[in-house]
């Protein structure tokens, strides 16, 4: 999450320098979608699950059933699960068999609610080292280089001198990328045949260390090109060489989050996704959302330049401001649910917890101000080829038109209805099952044209 006034002002200043120009993008170049195994059309709507308080013997043990169950219940088939290479191996070489048991019996409950879970190795400020989860002390270099804490704007310590060099060396160092690739081989050779794993992330918002007179975006684009191309591609072969089918996640630095374009290269692999961040430093330091800034247009314009070149899906990892009940943030999630529908193939939202802060929901389970608006009808996967898909909130319909797959293709469409009355309706030769609350199956004839309706009918 990129929050911090330090960040935000050094960004202002950069980015109307030449180094961060607003680059176009051609519209008529396609991004690809994201699709399963059986070469269906995929949209992944979800949330973040994370135990960030607790480690060892405890590690993990906020996450409970019920978060799946409730998220599943409201429609949503998507979870990214933060793991902890600091739990995962406390020691070199000696990893937690207790700790891969603990995700498993998450992975468990994800399979019995059908949510597709993307396992990311998170990182807050490096790792434990300076006071934060992710990469371990063992692992954490910094040639004796100051640090100090700022609790007040945890996000600030990415700059610090100590935190800065850590990245240099686990980015540079051979034991310390062996060891990284090491983490990935028993990661998804542990679950590498689990029905509800979709990807692997293999690190979480990854930053590095500035030289003397870079600005943070000429900054990010080197470290993006230099030094997390060859990570990626490293990482993806590790775990390739444990799991075929997987999709692998990359992200940019955060600092795409303000209409950046990456620098990152070719990774090398054929089931790659790109996986930015969508935060604003101005909100995530307390400030409401302001239309006529062009920020989600300019974001997208940026974000969308990699995956159109090196042919990519997109599934935004994080987004979500911490205040979203300020005057704005119901404009914002509206531009903001727009935006993505147009070039992703999901999202994780930050993040399904029970309470205050970032968290989706209250305690008693319903959402918190304007975050119902993330639960829309979508189509969790399409038998065919998607020519297009829209939803109207203010009227609540949701239409879809496809040409269905081939006699050998699958013919089961997966919809996903959020609570509520909704009616489905098809044109061409499909028939609609209601197997379950919440969710509506269409079967079509392979090639037809399949259109597809769904309206709310509980509005007064």
């Amino acid at each position: 999450m990129l929050r911090t006034t330090l960040v935000a002002g050094a960004l202002a200043a950069s980015l109307i320098a030449p180094a961060a120009p607003r680059v176009h993008a051609d519209p008529g170049d396609a991004i690809p979608a994201l699709t399963d195994s059986h070469g269906r059309t995929l949209t992944l709507r979800g949330w973040n699950v994370e135990d960030k308080a607790n480690r060892g013997p405890a590690a993990l043990s906020a996450i409970t059933e019920k978060h799946f169950r409730d998220m599943r219940a409201k429609g949503f088939d998507f979870a990214r699960l933060l793991v902890f290479w600091d739990d995962l191996e406390p020691r070199p070489g000696q990893y937690s068999q207790d700790y891969l048991r603990r995700i498993e019996r998450i992975l468990d409950w994800a399979e019995k609610y059908d949510v597709k879970v993307l396992i990311d190795a998170h990182q807050d400020v490096f790792g434990p080292a300076f006071g934060h989860r992710g990469i371990p002390e063992w692992a954490t270099r910094t040639d004796g280089l100051p640090f100090e804490r700022n609790p007040d704007d945890w996000f600030s310590e990415y700059f610090q001198p100590a935190v800065q060099r850590a990245f240099t060396h686990l980015y540079e160092d051979a034991d310390l990328r062996r060891a990284q690739a090491r983490m990935w081989r028993v990661l998804a050779e542990r679950f590498d045949d689990h029905p509800a794993v979709l990807g692997y992330d293999p690190i979480n918002e990854p930053m590095g260390e500035l030289r003397e007179g870079e600005d943070l975006p000429t900054a990010a684009r080197r470290i993006e090109s230099e030094q997390l191309t060859p990570m990626y591609n490293r990482l993806a072969d590790a775990i390739r060489s444990a799991d075929p089918d997987a999709w692998v996640f990359v992200e940019p630095t955060p600092i795409v989050g303000e209409g950046v374009p990456t620098g990152l290269g070719r990774i090398d692999d054929p089931k790659v996704v790109y996986a930015p961040h969508f935060y604003n430093t101005g909100m995530e330091a307390g400030a409401d959302y302001d239309p006529a800034a062009g920020w989600i247009e300019s974001y997208e314009q940026a974000v969308t330049l990699y995956p159109k070149q090196y042919k990519v899906p997109v599934v935004v990892g994080e987004w979500g401001p911490l205040n979203n009940s300020l005057p704005n943030m119901n404009r914002f999630y509206r531009d903001a649910m727009s935006s993505l529908g147009r070039y992703s193939s999901g999202w994780a939202g930050y993040v399904w917890c029970y309470g205050g802060g970032y968290c989706a929901v209250n305690g008693d389970g319903t959402f918190r101000t304007n975050k119902e608006l993330t639960a829309e009808p979508y189509a969790e996967a399409v038998a065919g080829t998607v020519r297009a898909s829209s939803y109207n909130a203010t009227a609540g319909v949701y239409r879809l038109e496809y040409d269905a797959a081939g006699p050998r293709g699958s013919r089961v469409t997966e919809l996903s209805l959020p609570p509520g009355a909704w009616q489905v309706a098809t044109g061409g030769r499909a028939i609609v099952l209601r197997p379950a609350q919440g969710r509506a199956l269409v079967i079509a004839a392979p090639g037809s044209r399949v259109t597809v309706t769904v309206t709310a009918t509980d509005r007064g």
